[in-house]
């Protein structure tokens, strides 16, 4: 930092001159002491001279809203779920500070603070002897001068200068001492001596992050500044000498914070703010022994709960430009702000969220059952949980240990997502209605390999189609197959996904324009990565695509799953309702961005198909006989089954569950292990619906809008057979694999 020139030294000025006359060193001494300062109670022509001086030294106090801590909330305004701060403060009246606390503070830093005017005459005379016979310097600031000094201090904090006085970096310079002491008359001249004092108590630091006498009492007793003791008050009065050294909350401190409070309560009772009986008392009392520290943690990893929401909040609010011109000033508002966030989030909903995760937590390490849930009208995120603990100081040495938010992607803290699967297939399916087509058409099913070199309809491409190609070492032809038998035959394209038969979906793909699939999923927002490519659309120049090869978050295939609760209504995750600053100014943030981009009509279509592979799942029968409401989804199963995933939704609520699991076999279970039934219908649909069968009848659970063309008005009821062809249950029809040269190219 560049040295500050000082017009004080400026010998051009009237007090530059003076300090030439007199001596650099010895005017300095008198300065420290404060003597040639215009004292109230001294008057006469002192004081006068003292003006005339005083008037040439610049002297503005820059006042700056105090930094105070910033707290997120559920969406009903009262559940916290986090605080931020850089300054773990409180602001509080006078009237809530306790009597002790004000008496100890005035007994060890100012004990005339109700009878000078800014600088205390006594005071400054005692100083000046003891500077001129001692060996060591002795001041003789005010509490009107220290406030001041703190209000500078944290203007220039926020304006980015920093806090070099406070930390020592730069000691204060004459000429800054002189404006402290001009500015303290003019502030006694302004604030009454307790708007002085209220604001002293407010602003001072007390050790760590804690300033102002309500915060420091939470943390060091958990109590409130209103309830302080004698020896309570004497330890913080205490501690404003050395903030850092006399705070006791560290163990080698512990001893000298105590001794440096007695010396606190002896001065109380030399003032006759304490009876000798009372400071008796309260020295008795073992210091470190009456601590009840509270958590200084602050942000995410202290939240309540919903660590990794709060995350993406947070995230979601740095890169806001609402907040600021760039993340290093949000971010600075957000920890000194005084902001009140109210979230999407469901306190409620989000609980029961991180409970059912936990509980259906897959065996082993390395491995993590997610959900997330939005309001498919609105696109709120109403819960977002995983069975990990949210610790940022993991570097992903322990999977079960890390800030990695496995729902969303690298945008906000997360990753690159998972294979889709056969999620990816209700689109195809939608795709081929849009296109004019009807879920009761008939498509030949039979097909297991479509040749290298054989073209496929993609209008968005050049010349108009794609090509298989054969890689280095691979066969003749690009193979898929199934898991139930007897299903390489003809079939309808409802039947076909109920039973998520791979050949099924393929032949549907290459009965039509591969781009009306991925012109779909770039109206529904459906973003991955695959084979390496970066971050963007589905791709149509590899048809393989359909049966869910690319990595898709778990979020954005909720957002696109929810469009199938709304009526062909796509909405934008949002996380923040609401953003109110210290003095109640609310920010302008954008409503819910909605738009309809699929007919309501092709919704209802494909919606017949999945309510009942939702409703015939057999776990809902071992559950509730029933399904308790109205719902639809689908599932799927990753490559080498080391990821499982139910995207599913009733009319208010959209969730994405997935079970996965990363680690050297990329396997849910080991080699050999595998239980018979690892299919997504009877692994994450259970995690799906355990959450489900409590979360959403909290909101609207009416049911789906028909189709106005159904050809089957009881298509709904009619699954009794062809459920029972396979004891896995609907939607298991295929087994995962999404590299283009396997046998088996997908999902469950």
């Amino acid at each position: 930092m560049a040295s500050r020139k000082s017009p004080l030294f400026d010998t051009a000025t009237t007090v530059g001159k003076i300090m030439s006359f007199l001596g650099v060193s010895a005017l300095c001494g008198l300065l420290a002491a404060g003597l040639v300062f215009p004292l109230a109670a001294t008057g006469g022509a002192a004081a006068s001279a003292g003006g005339d001086i005083l008037h040439e030294v610049p002297a503005e106090l820059q006042e700056e809203p105090l930094s105070t801590p910033s707290h997120m909330y559920a969406s009903d305004g009262e559940t916290r779920i986090a605080t931020f701060y850089e300054e773990n403060r409180v602001p509080v009246d006078l009237e809530d500070v306790s009597q002790e606390m004000r008496d100890a503070l005035i007994a060890i830093e100012d004990e005339r603070f109700y009878e000078h005017g800014g600088v205390d005459a006594q005071g400054v005379a005692r100083a000046a002897v003891h500077n001129v016979t001692a060996s060591t310097q002795q001041g003789a600031s005010t509490l009107t001068m220290q406030y001041v000094n703190n209000v500078l201090n944290n203007a220039a904090v926020v304006s980015g200068e920093g806090n070099f006085l406070a930390a020592g970096i730069q000691e204060k310079t004459y000429a800054d001492k002189l404006r402290e002491m001009k500015l303290a008359v003019q502030v006694e001249q302004e604030m009454t001596k307790d708007e002085i004092l209220e604001g002293y108590l407010n602003i001072v630091m007390l050790g760590g992050r804690n300033y102002g006498v309500e915060a420091a009492a939470q943390y060091y007793w958990d109590t409130t500044a209103s309830e302080l003791d004698h020896q309570q008050a004497a330890t913080l009065a205490g501690i404003v000498q050395a903030p850092n050294y006399y705070r006791p909350d560290l163990e080698d401190n512990v001893a000298r914070a105590e001794t440096r409070r007695n010396t606190v309560l002896r001065n109380m009772m030399i003032h006759d703010f304490i009876t000798e009986e009372e400071y008796e008392e309260a020295v008795a009392v073992d210091l470190g022994e009456s601590l009840d520290i509270q958590s200084n943690e602050v942000g995410c990893i202290a939240a309540d709960f919903a660590e990794y929401f709060c995350d993406y909040v947070t995230e979601d609010f740095l890169q806001n430009d609402a907040f600021g011109e760039d993340p290093g000033d949000r971010a600075e508002l957000l920890a000194r702000g005084g902001l009140r966030i109210v979230t999407t989030l469901d306190a409620d909903m989000q609980r029961q969220a991180e409970d059912t995760v936990w509980d259906h937590q897959p065996r082993g390490s390395q491995a993590a059952a997610l959900l997330n849930s939005m309001d498919p009208e609105t696109g709120d995120i109403l819960a977002m949980a995983q069975s990990t603990t949210y610790d940022p100081n993991d570097e992903l040495e322990d999977w079960n240990s890390t800030s990695l938010n496995l729902n969303v992607g690298n945008s906000h803290n997360g990753g690159l997502g998972f294979q889709g699967g056969s999620i990816l297939k209700p689109f195809v399916s939608a795709a081929w209605v849009e296109e004019g087509n009807s879920m009761d058409d008939n498509v030949d099913a039979d097909r297991t390999e479509y040749r290298y070199g054989e073209r496929w309809e993609a209008s968005c491409m050049p010349r108009g189609s794609v090509t298989l190609l054969q890689g280095e070492g691979e066969p003749d032809a690009y193979r898929i197959s199934n898991v139930l038998d007897d299903t390489e035959r003809e079939m309808t394209v409802d039947w076909g996904l109920f039973h998520s038969i791979n050949t099924a979906t393929m032949a549907t793909a290459n009965d039509m324009d591969l781009c009306a699939i991925t012109d779909l999923t770039d109206r529904l927002g459906i973003v991955g990565t695959s084979e390496g490519i970066e971050l963007g659309p589905l791709r149509p120049d590899t048809p393989s695509f359909v049966l869910g090869s690319a990595s898709i978050t778990p979020l954005v295939m909720n957002r696109a799953y929810a469009a199938f609760a709304n009526d062909g209504t796509v909405c934008t995750p949002r996380s923040i309702l609401e953003v109110t600053d210290a003095h109640g100014n609310e920010y302008d943030l954008p409503n819910a961005d909605c738009e309809e981009v699929v007919e309501p009509d092709v919704v209802a279509q494909v919606n017949d198909t999945m309510i009942n592979i939702a409703e015939q799942n057999l776990y809902v029968g071992e559950r509730d006989g029933d399904a308790p409401f109205p719902m639809a989804g689908k599932t799927g199963t990753n490559h080498n089954v080391s990821g499982m995933s139910f995207q599913g939704y009733t009319e208010g609520v959209a969730t994405s569950a997935y079970v996965t699991r990363m680690n050297d076999n990329n396997r849910m279970w080991d080699e050999g292990n595998v239980p018979d039934d690892s299919y997504a219908g009877s692994v994450a649909f259970p995690l799906w619906y355990d959450f489900m069968r409590d979360a959403a009848p909290t909101r609207a659970t009416g049911d789906f809008p028909e189709a106005d063309d159904s050809p089957f008005d009881d298509r709904r009821s009619g699954y009794g057979e062809r459920y029972a062809m396979s004891e896995l249950g609907p939607g298991s029809g295929s087994s995962s694999d999404d590299d283009d040269d396997d046998d088996d190219d997908d999902d469950d």
